[in-house]
């Protein structure tokens, strides 16, 4: 049985005009939703990192308290849980997967908390790195429905820097 839940968006029209076909977000939820739908917790995966890389920062007395909040933490889509192109059907597999920005992965969460969840007030999007990257696109798409944020380890835009630095890794 898997330990995560799939969210089916159909196809799906991405930022850079091109299709994704039958796209899928896997996510894992802990806590449950208040009745005013407004305790729910964004945390995005980042790069090459999944739902269970969060899990231990998610627990009883800890910040991200799923006795106090509802925490959803979706799978970045090309991370292997989520649609990618080592899971995703031919003839959109591999070399044939579209362009995904970050554009893209949060108007898909965005779906998934307001039209599965029917959340009304997202209290905070975090992440590490790349997920942290989509916790500040998360801010500026939705201003009016995201309370905070919390980034760390990120920046807004992926500067020369951060390439210069990976490519050292």
């Amino acid at each position: 049985m898997p330990d995560h839940d799939v969210f089916a968006l159909g196809d799906v029209r991405l930022q850079s005009g091109a299709t994704l076909h039958d796209a899928k977000l896997a996510y894992r939820t802990f806590g449950e939703l208040n009745p005013s739908r407004s305790n729910a917790i964004v945390l995005p995966t980042y790069y090459a990192g999944t739902h269970v890389d969060y899990e231990p920062m998610i627990g009883k007395g800890r910040a991200l308290d799923p006795e106090r909040y509802f925490v959803v933490v979706p799978n970045m889509f090309s991370n292997g849980v989520s649609s990618s192109p080592s899971n995703t059907p031919a003839p959109f597999n591999g070399p044939k997967f579209p362009r995904i920005t970050h554009w893209d992965n949060v108007q898909c969460q965005h779906r998934l908390l307001t039209g599965h969840f029917k959340v009304k007030k997202v209290a905070l999007v975090a992440g590490f790195s790349m997920g942290g990257q989509q916790a500040f696109h998360w801010a500026a798409l939705f201003p009016d429905l995201v309370e905070r944020i919390a980034p760390w380890c990120s920046s807004a835009k992926t500067s020369n820097h951060n390439w210069v630095f990976l490519e050292g890794v």
